[in-house]
């Protein structure tokens, strides 16, 4: 029977399977088709499924899945409760803004809620979505502001007072096309009615729940607290998570946004007061508060506000209003630093900014205090960049001045991954660090055993990372938590690439293993005749990578059989990179290779001269490579002939970076360059 229509009752389930994300096509209950995977949680995953009941139309809806394998009889029973609760609540409820349920029900371990699909995109989404320097609209935020008010005021009248207890930008989706906007709340896993004076535990997003939350303590105004943190988080770009908590009081509104209006940071401010009594008694309440400030921003087009609960004029004039600390562009002869004592180092000319062969010349150049053999990557107008130095550095994109660097107790090969508001990497001294994207600021440290060489990647909001202690790592990436450890036979020094449901890395014991991504359990293992660094990628239903063996393959990425294979004189160490059906590569026997993605077929192969190692950068007509004897070379990507060659003084093992008109790479010469591209 195909994937598309086999029915979930005959997949395995007392095998790996059954542990393992839906696949596409499996139905529940004869009624739910599953189309494909909209998030991956701690505990399942929620789905995008057609209702098979409406045959005329298709109806869509998300199904919220609750896996449970826990040997502990009391944790399964707590979860189930839980979930059923969740269920029990949204039944109960009946409100345009709020997600609607429609079923519910259990298949073996798995629990499902079929809820209403919302289509959009949530407010987290759209922060991250937004340019380097821009903000919301206030008017904009104030008008979601008072539909949330509207919601919570709802849930807290209800005949069962329902506190919500996890108010975030993620779980409000603002639904496409609606007009005005709508906003639709989701998510309550962690609801619970509420009664006077009840304790019971901790539950929430830390940087969200209020102070009492963590004592226990849930009532309505928490939810004030948390719609505080929301609105706070919008109008600033500013995660509270990433932040100490609850030092609100130490960051205004209008010290990170200048352009907000004193009112509205009075509004939130008093939303995020640490004493309960201090703030809104009722959402309804601050609605109101809301509304006025709205109505005064219409109408005084920002110039000034009474506060509409004191009557007391808060103007600041705009001379007086604060900087940011952060973020500001450096000149390039600036050293400063936001880390530690350290004297940052400035950028300075690298001994070998002369002309290339082809007319080439460095725009700029920075300089580390010791070899570069880490790959640079890019995110918000900074490029991030390892050295052996121990240190992770952060420049900025178009003129190299420096901006931050972070400093760890062990050198540092590993690619540094930009991943929404921070920057995850690995370290020699076997740790996995996340800092700030913006400053730098250490958000959390994951330990391996062993040195971390291989580079790290994020999906579903899990990093993946391998260390020579042989273990593959998924770290949740917000709270860096170990999720679940795969071990394999050697180190993992290969960068790992995910693909919906699996996680592909190769081993230095010679094999290219597929993980189930949810629970790290082998799908299966393909096994070449030594090791593999080279980090793979995906073409179509194709795996493609290099191996030690002096082999390049292709492998189905379901079956892992054999499509086909090419033999070069000397080991792949070199990453591939696909465009256009074409796989280039490069070996240790000094060629680069150009062949077809599909049958392996050589399309043409440059002779670089020495061994390369750099994972080739791919633009619109050129390619881009290091190589062993210090050249940063580019091709034209049709015909494989020489566009240009870049001196550096040393060996470049550095993969190239595109971005901003040039072509980023460092060298072991401890340079990081900066090349028209």
């Amino acid at each position: 029977m195909p994937l598309e229509t086999q029915r979930l009752q005959n997949l395995n389930t007392n095998d790996a399977a059954n542990e393992q994300i839906l696949p596409k096509g499996a139905i529940l209950q004869n009624r739910y088709e599953i189309m494909r995977i909209l998030g991956l949680g701690g505990m399942g995953s929620v789905y995008l499924a057609r209702d098979l009941n409406f045959t005329k139309v298709e109806r869509l809806c998300a199904i919220k899945e609750m896996i449970s394998n826990t040997p502990d009889p009391t944790v399964r029973k707590t979860a189930l409760y839980n979930f059923e609760r969740e269920a029990n609540t949204l039944a109960s409820i009946n409100h345009p803004a709020i997600v609607k349920i429609y079923d519910y029900f259990s298949e073996g371990n798995r629990s499902y809620l079929v809820m209403e699909y919302v289509e959009g995109q949530n407010l987290e989404q759209i922060i991250n979505d937004l340019d380097t320097h821009a903000f919301l609209d206030e008017a904009r935020v104030l008008r979601w502001g008072i539909q949330i008010c509207d919601i919570l005021t709802f849930l807290h009248e209800h005949k069962t007072p329902i506190v919500y207890r996890d108010l975030k930008p993620p779980n409000l989706i603002l639904r496409a096309g609606s007009n005005p906007e709508q906003l639709v709340l989701i998510d309550f896993g962690i609801a619970k009615a509420f009664q006077e004076g009840q304790k019971g535990t901790m539950m929430g997003t830390e940087g969200y729940s209020p102070p009492e939350q963590y004592r226990g303590i849930a009532s309505p105004q928490g939810d004030v607290y948390a719609l505080g943190a929301t609105l706070h988080h919008i109008l600033t770009k500013r995660d509270p998570k990433l932040e100490p908590p609850f030092t609100f009081h130490e960051a205004p509104l209008r010290q990170f946004n200048p352009g907000i209006s004193e009112q509205t940071e009075h509004v939130v401010m008093k939303a995020l007061n640490y004493e309960m009594k201090e703030r809104y008694t009722s959402a309804a309440q601050m609605k109101a508060a809301l509304q006025h400030a709205l109505k005064s921003l219409t109408h005084s087009g920002g110039a000034h506000f009474p506060s509409p609960t004191d009557g007391t004029s808060q103007t600041r004039p705009a001379s007086q209003a604060p900087t940011v600390a952060f973020g500001q562009n450096v000149s390039p002869n600036a050293a400063t630093t936001v880390i530690g004592n350290q004297a940052a180092p400035s950028v300075r000319d690298a001994p070998n900014i002369n002309t290339g062969q082809g007319g080439v010349i460095a725009i700029w150049a920075f300089r580390a205090e010791d070899e570069i053999r880490s790959s640079p990557t890019m995110g918000d107008g900074l490029v991030y960049i390892g050295a052996y130095d121990n240190n992770v550095y952060a420049l900025d994109a178009k003129n190299g001045s420096f901006v931050w660097k972070y400093a760890t107790d062990g050198g540092i090969a590993s690619t540094p991954f930009f991943y929404k508001d921070r920057v995850i990497f690995g370290s020699e001294d076997r740790l996995i660090y996340a800092v700030t994207s913006h400053r730098g600021k250490i958000l959390w440290t994951c330990p391996t055993e062993g040195k971390v060489r291989s580079s790290v990647r994020v999906d579903f909001e899990h990093a993946f990372v391998g260390s020579d202690d042989n273990r593959l790592y998924a770290i949740n990436a917000q709270s860096g938590r170990v999720i679940w450890r795969f071990e394999a036979a050697g180190p993992i020094r290969s960068t790992p690439i995910i693909d919906t449901e699996i996680v592909y890395v190769g081993s230095d014991d010679g094999h290219l293993y597929a993980v189930n991504m949810q629970t790290g359990k082998m799908k299966w293992k393909f096994r070449t005749n030594r090791g593999i660094i080279s980090s793979p990628t995906i073409y179509e239903d194709l795996i493609l990578f290099g191996s030690q063996d002096w082999t390049f393959y292709a492998l189905n990425k379901t079956s892992s059989w054999s499509i086909w294979r090419t033999r070069t004189n000397q080991a792949i160490i070199s990453s591939p990179t696909v465009k256009d059906g074409i796989v280039y590569f490069g070996s240790v026997d000094g060629n680069l290779y150009a062949l077809d993605a599909t049958s392996g077929r050589t399309i043409w192969k440059f002779r670089a001269g020495s061994h390369i190692v750099s994972r080739p950068a791919v633009s619109d007509n050129a390619i881009f490579f290091g190589t062993n004897n210090g050249e940063v070379i580019s091709l034209h990507l049709k015909s494989g002939k020489e566009r240009w060659r870049f001196q550096t003084g040393g060996p470049v093992p550095s993969s190239p970076l595109l971005g901003e008109g040039m072509v980023y790479i460092g060298s072991t010469d401890h340079n990081l360059y900066a090349l028209p591209a």
